[in-house]
């Protein structure tokens, strides 16, 4: 099953909230699962909610979890002037955590949920008991970044005929893609639309360039410092964060713990789903034990 909410986030905007599992039939359980933590679960950019369904479920065992589609993203509202601020996406995910009472969660976010993850931990930890940072670096990326990524869009044949053809050219053809990587054509197959003349993206180029550009000029330590719950720092071993920056952020966390899942990219979720769940799965019953 799968049951979306409607989130009313910053400035208004309209936000889709999606539960992936059947709520528990039986009374004892339902009680034993409202005293757990809740979870918040944020995709990167160009993400969607639906993008954390497998994770979804096998968490909603013990927990109630809920993915958010982030404005400009997947089904929530795409507005034409924005804000596509950091503060925007911050107060986004304050509102869904307040409004679906899951508070104090658990947040767990990939590349850009991951920063408004602990950007939010560290303004509002009364509403967070634990974070789970999936490859996203905390140090600048800069203006060089930004270049190849709006040089990129424009390389993407779009519109795309097929799906397959959205698959094959994610997965190989891309020139970002060093080897074959089924997984990557998944992920963003999973982002497009069918249209008149194709599939496109579900989202705005042009916004998602906006939104990017908010952060990628800047460094994140300084919040990353003031993050007080436990912390796991998740990297793939060939993703974008490498082991010694994120052997950093582990330390700069005052309770900051690390893994890396072997064979995955950047998609850590979407690479290796079971080598995600066995470093995740322990750090969460750490948090419940306390």
């Amino acid at each position: 099953m799968v049951r979306r909410i409607d989130v009313t986030g910053a400035g208004g905007v309209r936000l889709a909230a999606w539960e992936f599992a059947d709520p528990p039939k039986d009374d004892q359980k339902r009680a034993e699962l409202g005293r757990q933590p809740g979870v918040l679960l944020l995709h990167g950019l160009m993400g969607r909610a639906s993008q954390w369904a497998g994770t979804a479920r096998w968490l909603a065992e013990r927990h109630r979890a809920v993915a958010l589609d982030q404005r400009g993203h997947g089904q929530s509202e795409k507005p034409d002037g924005g804000p596509f601020t950091r503060e925007a996406y911050v107060e986004d995910a304050e509102a869904a955590l307040v409004q679906l009472d899951l508070a104090p969660a658990v947040l767990i976010g990939h590349s850009m949920g991951a920063l408004t993850a602990w950007q939010l931990a560290a303004r509002r930890p009364d509403l967070v008991s634990g974070l789970v940072i999936c490859d996203m670096r905390a140090s600048a990326l800069g203006a060089a970044s930004q270049r190849e990524w709006s040089d990129w869009f424009e390389a993407w044949p779009v519109p795309f005929a097929t799906l397959a053809d959205v698959r094959k050219w994610f997965g190989e053809d891309d020139p970002w893609v060093e080897r074959p990587n089924p997984a990557r054509g998944t992920f963003y197959a999973e982002v497009m639309t069918e249209s008149e003349d194709g599939w496109r993206p579900v989202f705005d180029r042009e916004q998602m360039l906006r939104t990017r550009e908010t952060w990628v000029y800047d460094a994140h330590w300084e919040e990353l410092a003031q993050v007080r719950c436990p912390t796991l720092v998740v990297r793939g071993l060939d993703g974008e964060l490498g082991r010694a920056e994120a052997q950093e952020m582990v330390r700069v966390l005052p309770r900051g713990e690390y893994a890396e899942v072997p064979d995955a990219g950047h998609l850590v979720h979407y690479d290796q789903p079971e080598g995600w769940r066995a470093v995740v799965e322990p750090f969460l019953d750490g948090v419940l034990t306390g």
